[in-house]
């Protein structure tokens, strides 16, 4: 009976492993909507057969995603209205006309505009939708586009701790954490000014050389995927930079400021940001609708309804994971709870994260190890965050916006080759998360 026990267990721990390897492998592939959609009950039907799950645990599971996915969906239609009503295309020509010679202005703007974007709107936003207008606002300037589009992908993963909405992983955090939406705010304000700082800096010596207006002018940078021909930047057909500015819609700042005034608000309510978002998301689409920005089908496909059933497959996935040998590996990789946690324990957490997230992608990665981390308190998990989200940015696989960003790039000279990328990866990824784990142990 023991020995058939053993075998079932063995058995259910291999059909879960291969489970996720398929959902890894679909979100590196990033096939057609109806096969991810596929991929993803499969692997969930799958993981449920184990029966390592319950149907208690698969409906608590399946309870903490749902808000998630209402927020996923609803968010990634707010950006689409953004972008389309030419706020991103707006935001470049100002960057743009600031640079005044100087290609290292031209990266303090693109700098600063992808961590907003990244804190207001999330970083897939960030990598899909800012990306190609200041690779093209470089281009257009003559400089080199490589800078730029680095600073967005670091942008993308570093700046995206300050507010739960930031990152999916935050959101999906936030359950084990006892703070508020402005309390996580707060928390982490200090922490993204110390990455932030350290990011600069990095950006700064990386790309020293290009950086030089003495050489950067004959850099001969072509731009990102969708660029076009560029005078003053603005936005042209094509998603690139155009002779004239586009003007600045008021409706969608002030609906997104809004958005994030109600996320607040709400917090201490019990309001989840999903409905708050899905509100947002109705409104900005029903003004597109009426101005011929957008139809409503394109809207909901815009939601990427296959990529929440996706979410949903991992959640269950994970959570069978979790009751078997790796949640038990892991947990013993993590420090013991013995009050508060010390600077080596938030290190620790954090080197853990990091791993998993780059082996198993940050999104699998939260949902195997906030959970293990909860009992050691809200500074561990915040620290669990720090390794998702900039220690993800350590390869490719370690985050999807890392995937996405790339495959946006195509074959321009602004992506970096796979050496490049890690090299570049390995030299401020560490320095960084060192950084934000003493900042968080002394705040």
């Amino acid at each position: 009976m023991q020995i058939q026990e053993a075998l079932a267990g063995s058995l259910a721990d291999v059909v879960a492993v291969v489970a996720l390897l398929a959902l890894l492998v679909t979100a590196y592939a990033h096939p057609r909507p109806l096969v991810e959609a596929a991929v993803a009950v499969v692997a969930g039907l799958a993981a449920l057969a184990t029966g390592r799950l319950g149907l208690d645990a698969v409906g608590s599971t399946l309870g903490h995603l749902a808000p998630v996915v209402v927020f996923l969906a609803a968010v990634l239609v707010v950006p689409e209205v953004c972008s389309r009503a030419g706020l991103f295309a707006a935001a470049a020509a100002v960057v743009r006309r600031t640079d005044r010679g100087d290609p290292r202005r031209l990266l303090l703007g693109a700098f600063v505009l992808a961590a907003a974007v990244t804190c207001v709107l999330s970083l897939d936003a960030t990598v899909v939708l800012v990306t190609p207008v200041v690779v093209a606002a470089a281009r257009g300037a003559g400089w080199s586009s490589r800078p730029v589009a680095w600073a967005c992908l670091r942008m993308a993963n570093s700046a995206s701790l300050l507010l739960p909405v930031s990152n999916l992983t935050n959101l999906l955090a936030m359950r084990d954490l006892d703070l508020t939406f402005a309390g996580f705010a707060l928390a982490m304000a200090p922490v993204l000014v110390v990455v932030l700082v350290v990011e600069w800096v990095a950006l700064r010596v990386l790309f020293r050389r290009e950086l030089s207006p003495a050489t950067a002018s004959g850099a001969g940078a072509v731009g990102g995927p969708r660029a076009g021909a560029v005078g003053e930047a603005g936005a042209d057909e094509d998603g690139g930079v155009a002779a004239v500015a586009p003007p600045w819609e008021r409706v969608p700042l002030v609906v997104v400021t809004l958005m994030l005034a109600g996320f607040a608000v709400g917090s201490p309510l019990g309001v989840e940001p999903g409905w708050v978002a899905a509100v947002a998301a109705v409104v900005l689409v029903g003004w597109a609708a009426r101005r011929g920005l957008l139809t409503w089908p394109e809207a909901g496909r815009a939601t990427h309804p296959s990529f929440a059933l996706f979410v949903l497959g991992l959640g269950v996935v994970v959570a069978t994971l979790t009751t078997g040998p790796l949640g038990d590996a892991v947990g013993r990789l993590l420090p013991a709870p013995s009050g508060a946690p010390s600077w080596t324990d938030l290190l620790v957490v954090a080197l853990v994260a990091t791993a998993l997230a780059n082996l198993v992608t940050n999104l699998s990665a939260t949902l195997l190890v906030v959970p293990l981390v909860a009992p050691l308190g809200s500074d561990a998990v915040l620290a669990a965050l720090l390794g998702l989200n900039i220690g993800s940015g350590l390869t490719y696989t370690g985050s999807l916006a890392n995937l996405l960003w790339r495959r946006g790039l195509g074959h321009s000279t602004a992506a970096p080759s796979m050496r490049t990328f890690h090299a570049w990866s390995l030299t401020t990824t560490p320095v960084v998360l060192l950084a934000a784990v003493t900042a968080l142990a002394l705040t």
